[in-house]
């Protein structure tokens, strides 16, 4: 489930992300010269803290909620051509290890999206904990990994004229997660 001291200030027990506070992004890259960005607005997750040190976490995000400012574009992503919503609901997350680097930790675990799972490794920098504003301890991380779409069944080409492609096949992936304890 994970290792000891990956999580080294927080206390035994389970963390529930704070949608309000935090964010998943995404970006890609557009036309070969820019990247669009997104996020999803709709998901939710936990880390829960073993008594002996161990930690293991776990994240839903109902893609529907994707956006990215551009209404046209985001009913795109919701087709089949994409996140294929309708048949695929949500994307998860879940653990299977945590591992120290230097100050920061990397957590392996295996990402689903389409129906399509694969092994991914967030790098996630630890931001500390704070005794809150009344609703209980807090704590703050950031992470990020880059995904292929293609290995996750979003195949979609189009090529431009003169060469290359609308959409990259990279996706850099980001999080900025607050995670309040439940009592």
């Amino acid at each position: 489930m994970g290792a000891k001291t990956a999580v080294p200030t927080l206390t035994a027990g389970t963390w529930a992300i704070d949608p309000s506070h935090s964010q998943i992004g995404f970006s890609v890259r557009h036309l070969m010269v820019s990247k669009v960005r997104g996020r999803f607005t709709d998901f939710s997750g936990k880390l829960v803290i073993g008594e002996d040190g161990t930690a293991h976490a776990e994240a839903e995000i109902k893609v529907d909620s994707v956006t990215t400012d551009n209404d046209q574009r985001d009913a795109h992503l919701r087709t089949h051509d994409f996140f294929g919503a309708e048949e695929f609901p949500t994307a998860t997350f879940k653990s299977t290890g945590f591992r120290v680097d230097g100050e920061d930790f990397v957590v392996d675990g295996e990402f689903t999206i389409r129906g399509v799972t694969r092994p991914v490794s967030l790098e996630v920098e630890y931001l500390g904990t704070s005794a809150g504003m009344g609703a209980g301890e807090v704590a703050g991380f950031e992470a990020k990994t880059v995904v292929n779409r293609k290995d996750f069944g979003i195949t979609i080409e189009m090529p431009m004229e003169g060469g290359g492609v609308v959409i990259g096949d990279k996706i850099n992936l980001t999080l900025a997660v607050e995670v309040v304890k439940q009592s």
